[in-house]
Parts: C-alpha cells; sequence; structure tokens
C-alpha cells in the first residue's frame, strides 16, 4: 500500500491530479482508524476521533514533500496523532478554562484590531483592560489559558485580516526584542520592571533559560513564570515605545 500510495502523491503533487489525491485520501482510512483507536476509551466517541484524524490526514496528503525521499507513513503519523491530541486540549481548555476568562478572551478578539488601528501599535495590558472593563491581571490571565489551549490559537490568523497573529499583534513574541540595537531603551524598559519581573527577563533573555528552568531557578511554577514574563514584555514594550524616537 506504501509503494502506491507514494504513486499517488506523487501524481497529485507534479501533476495536480485530484482524482489521485482523493484515492490516496481513500486508501489511507485504515491507518487514521488505527491511530484513532489508540485515543479511544478516553471520553471521546471514535467516530469523533477519526473525523478529526481525518483532518490532521488531509493536511499531511497536502503538505507532504514528495520529493524529499521519505515514506508518507513517517510524516503522515505524527500529523494525524498531532491533531487527535490537539483535539483533547482544546476540549480540556473549553471544559476548564472559567466562563469569566473564555468570555474576557471573546472581548480580547474583539477589542485588539481597533486599538491597533486607534493608537498606531500594539496594546499594552492597561490599555487592554481599559477597554475591556477587567482588571489587568484577569487580561493576563485570559491570554495565558487561550494561549495554552484554545480553540481559535493565538496563533491563528487574527479576525481582522492579512497573516498576522493574535500572538503577533499583541507582541508577545520574543524575537521581536532581539531586534532593538538602542541599548537605552533596553534599559529603560528593564528599569519599568519590579525586581521579580527584570530578573525573568534576564533569565530568559541574558541566560537564555526556558521558561521550564526559570521556574524552578526561582520557585514558582512554569504557568507563573509564562504570566510574568508576558507582563513584563507588555510593560517594556510600552516603556520602549513612548520614549522611542518617533518618524512624522
Amino acid at each position: 500500500m506504501e509503494r502506491n500510495v507514494n504513486a499517488l502523491l506523487r501524481a497529485y503533487h507534479r501533476e495536480g491530479d485530484r482524482a489521485a489525491r482523493d484515492q490516496a485520501l481513500l486508501e489511507l482510512m485504515p491507518l487514521v482508524r488505527a491511530l484513532a483507536n489508540r485515543y479511544s476509551g478516553r471520553g471521546e466517541p471514535l467516530e469523533d476521533l477519526v473525523q478529526v484524524g481525518s483532518l490532521g490526514l488531509i493536511k499531511a496528503v497536502d503538505r507532504f514533500d514528495v520529493d524529499r525521499g521519505v515514506e508518507f507513513s513517517s510524516y503522515a503519523v505524527p500529523t494525524i496523532v498531532g491533531e487527535i491530541r490537539r483535539h483533547f486540549r482544546d476540549k480540556a481548555w473549553a471544559m476548564h478554562v472559567p466562563r469569566r476568562l473564555k468570555e474576557l478572551s471573546v472581548r480580547l478578539s474583539r477589542v485588539l484590531d481597533d486599538l491597533t488601528n486607534e493608537l498606531g501599535r500594539s496594546p499594552t495590558i492597561p490599555e487592554l483592560a481599559k477597554a475591556t472593563g477587567a482588571e489587568e491581571e484577569e487580561v493576563i490571565d485570559a491570554l495565558d489559558s487561550a494561549h495554552a489551549y484554545s480553540t481559535r490559537s493565538l496563533h491563528a490568523p487574527f479576525e481582522g485580516g492579512g497573516d498576522d497573529s493574535l500572538a503577533e499583534k499583541l507582541g508577545v513574541v520574543d524575537a521581536g526584542f532581539e531586534e532593538i540595537e538602542d541599548i537605552s531603551l533596553i534599559s529603560a524598559g528593564l528599569d519599568a520592571l519590579d525586581d521579580r519581573e527584570r530578573r525573568i527577563v534576564e533569565l530568559r533573555f541574558f541566560d537564555e533559560l526556558t521558561q521550564s528552568q526559570i521556574a524552578a531557578e526561582v520557585g514558582i511554577s512554569q504557568m507563573h513564570v509564562s504570566r510574568l514574563l508576558r507582563r513584563a514584555l507588555m510593560v517594556m514594550r510600552g516603556r520602549i515605545e513612548e520614549m522611542a524616537p518617533r518618524n512624522e
């Protein structure tokens, strides 16, 4: 079967043969069902898991590089299993995150684009809190919960259009701070933090520790590190944008 599937995939990707794609999907459904069976008995109907796994199969078929010289199954299995596991994670988030945080996450997604357009930059935590009528800590909790498990991931395309994700519009991507060349601005950003936030930022970006390593070093949970780091980066970004020269 593997040889036939690879031939079908070559016909699809090289010649645009949609019939070959459909036949490959049909022949690979037993693989999806076998993988879904591994996760049966965990509270989800088998047919639901098969459907979710089928989405993973479609992604694998459409994204597979036939010129890499590897068997399709070695690429497809992790993709299908990943989709099934994501289904369980998303359901766990939907079941266990408090309703108020779910509702706040929805409100945040709605006001973010408006604030970005109005301010000409990414909004800060205080600005998001004011716009949604929530406390700053509630905003951070909502962002954390949505970032951890969400059917609308922070890394999915933003509703306002374009390719930017919600996380990118919020400015929480670590790499953005690596591009700042003015040391005085970085210093000012660090000065805006309290001692613990500053230490966490230094451990993350200067000592290059992972969040788990920082948690062990500081003596708090990894989730708490994530929350403090996100808040610290928001504060730093706000201070840096206040001080950075503007091009008129």
